[in-house]
């Protein structure tokens, strides 16, 4: 009895070691898939670092519009003597008549001014504007006037007369002496101004023209209103 007693003790250890031995083993091969796991993952998300790395970025590459060109038309230009003007942007439109589109520079009032005639096809009708507005008297119908003035050809854009070389021009400001583009442009001038006239031909000399001024002729006057009385 002893001995089998004995036997039966020694059969529950073995069999306890070999209970131990197989919860130890499976603990084991636990902790394996879990290393082989992590393992395979940090394979993994390596492999995946390295492909996205190894893959070329994709460039944006920004739009660009090409700027319209604008093209801006020449101002005309016309010279005089050697002087070559641009158009003047100052010139300040006179109720009742069409404006000038090329008006000459304004210049200083008193210095003689630079004729620039513009080069598009001679109006109809009697153009005017004020390059310099006066802040005198101004002027009317039977007032005695002292003025200077330069002269310019239309179609050839050349100067056929000028005052400043001679003193000045005195007259009285009446239909019959002056010319109608003059009467007609001129009043409502204020002294210390200076005004542009374009004339066309049936307000100036007509067909028959003057010495010096060809028939049917546009004429181009800077007139400076000097004094009145």
């Amino acid at each position: 009895m002893a001995t089998t007693k004995r036997q039966r003790q020694k059969e529950a250890r073995r069999q306890k070691m070999e209970a131990l031995e197989k919860q130890s083993k499976r603990r084991q091969n636990i902790r394996r898939g879990v290393i082989a796991l992590i393992v395979a993952i940090v394979v993994v998300g390596s492999a995946a670092l390295f492909f996205q790395k190894s893959t070329p970025a994709t460039v944006s590459i920004p739009t660009t519009t090409a700027p319209t060109a604008t093209t801006t038309a020449p101002t005309a230009t016309t010279t005089i003597g050697t002087v070559s003007t641009r158009c003047s942007s100052t010139a300040f439109a006179v109720a009742g008549f069409p404006s000038i589109a090329c008006a000459a520079p304004a210049g200083t009032w008193g210095k003689a001014p630079t004729m620039v005639v513009p080069t598009t096809t001679p109006p109809k009708s009697l153009e005017v504007a004020d390059l310099i507005k006066g802040t005198g008297a101004t002027l009317k119908l039977g007032d005695k006037i002292t003025a200077q003035y330069v002269l310019a050809d239309y179609a050839s854009h050349k100067d056929l007369q000028s005052s400043w070389s001679s003193g000045g021009f005195s007259t009285t400001f009446a239909k019959g002496g002056l010319i109608p583009g003059w009467i007609d442009g001129l009043v409502g001038m204020r002294v210390g101004g200076r005004r542009e006239l374009i004339i066309p031909p049936s307000l100036a000399y007509g067909a028959a023209g003057q010495s010096g001024i060809p028939g049917n002729d546009t004429l181009v006057f800077i007139v400076d209103l000097v004094k009145i009385g």
